[in-house]
């Protein structure tokens, strides 16, 4: 089994528009990625930071409802 590890912000947004998100849509301290379909909402950091960390990643793999193997894959 494959580990985490931080990712570039641009690598997350691909992967969220992979499995069906749209955006970024800006504003305030965050960015938000959204499926329309499940109308779920993902915030993303968008205050300087250049890679996500690891524990930000597991909750949003948690919040699609996806595997960590499925996220590696995509």
């Amino acid at each position: 089994m494959s580990r985490l590890a931080p990712e570039r912000l641009d690598q997350v947004i691909g992967k969220l528009r992979k499995i069906g998100f749209i955006g970024p849509i800006p504003g305030g301290k965050h960015q938000r990625m959204v499926n329309l379909s499940t109308k779920k909402i993902i915030p993303l950091p968008a205050h300087g930071k250049k890679e996500i960390s690891v524990g930000l990643i597991r909750e949003i793999i948690r919040e699609v409802g996806i595997s960590r193997e499925e996220w590696l894959e995509l």
